[in-house]
């Protein structure tokens, strides 16, 4: 734990207080020095009244409470906005500063003129602006702490998506639709179109399998899982989804979170009902450095709770891998996704 972490603890702000506090009343130290220790004929040695001694612990204390309120006021508010505690600040400093003169009046005559001089006034301007400062250090350090643990955090919820990607995707289900319609081509002894089959879904175990050594690969790679998966998913419903796919040429070499259309593709199976009076047709294309997935929604009314990887850990690997989540709107009948794209 550093110096700026360590001031949440009251002890911790009472002991810099007091050591700010010697710092703002170094000159009265100095001068208090002078006074009592240099010898009787250097020119300087006096001795203070009895006023003048109480006046000067009274300083010291007086500017220690001071800056300890300054900054405790300055650490809890940490959240707050830079010009909110700096006005704060000064408004306690000049209320300190009224009652200090209040009190240094009340002293002996021989203080009074004190309360108004040059350095008086500077004392009260770095215990002001110092623990400003060393509020506004504290706050960036707490938001740089937070930034860590969301980045750490952010890290686990990828590495947990991608455990997630291999266990919820490779999984009975997935191999009982597979394995249906690979037995259904079987039957209908379709031999090219079950040679094909067998090599499409072979690539796609392949894929999925490597995802995990992998955090960005290039659309052109995506695309071309995309159109291994789409192969399966037609042969289950033939006739009733499409894939409208128009990407432009210069995007194909753009980068893009691996498997990050897999959990989208699944997500319009899962969600939408998909018969002869429902056809599917999803639209895939590229603008502005994203790529868009768009289908209309016809919306399954027993849908079961997703608990794949689903648009949450998608957007959750993208907030990592990019530096920004990924895009979702409903209007129009229609749910689109926008995926932002890396050069």
């Amino acid at each position: 734990m550093n110096f700026f972490e360590s001031l949440k603890s009251y002890n911790t702000q009472l002991g810099w207080s007091l050591i700010l506090s010697l710092i703002v009343i170094y000159p009265n130290i100095n001068q208090f020095m002078w006074a009592h220790f240099s010898p009787p004929d250097s020119g300087h040695h006096q001795i203070w009244s009895t006023a003048k001694i109480i006046y000067f612990i009274y300083r010291y204390l007086f500017f220690t409470l001071l800056t300890f309120i300054l900054i405790r006021t300055n650490v809890s508010k940490a959240n707050s906005a830079l010009k909110n505690r700096f006005w704060t600040s000064f408004f306690i400093s000049l209320a300190a500063y009224a009652l200090y003169v209040f009190i240094g009046l009340t002293i002996d005559y021989t203080v009074r003129s004190d309360c108004f001089t040059q350095l008086v006034i500077l004392q009260f301007l770095i215990a002001w602006l110092v623990p400003v400062l060393i509020g506004h250090i504290y706050n960036l350090t707490v938001i740089q702490r937070e930034r860590e643990r969301e980045i750490e955090r952010l890290k686990t919820e990828s590495l947990q998506s991608r455990v997630d990607a291999l266990s919820n995707q490779i999984n009975p289900h997935f191999f009982f639709n597979s394995l249906n319609g690979l037995a259904a081509l079987a039957a209908a002894e379709k031999h090219e179109e079950t040679t094909e089959y067998i090599s499409k879904l072979s690539g796609i175990f392949r894929y999925i399998l490597q995802s995990d050594k992998k955090s960005l690969v290039k659309l052109e790679e995506e695309l071309k899982f995309l159109d291994a998966y789409r192969y399966l998913i037609e042969i289950r419903y033939k006739g009733k989804i499409f894939f409208d796919i128009n990407i432009r040429k210069e995007d194909y070499r753009l980068n893009i979170p691996v498997l990050s259309l897999l959990p989208l593709i699944e997500n319009i199976i899962k969600h939408n009902i998909i018969d002869s009076d429902h056809k599917m047709t999803a639209k895939i294309y590229t603008e502005n450095k994203q790529l868009v997935i768009s289908n209309p929604i016809y919306i399954k009314i027993d849908t079961d709770s997703s608990n794949g990887i689903g648009l949450s850990n998608l957007s959750a690997r993208y907030k990592l891998i990019m530096g920004e989540g990924i895009g979702i709107t409903k209007e129009n009948g229609y749910f689109t996704v926008k995926l932002p794209l890396k050069g």
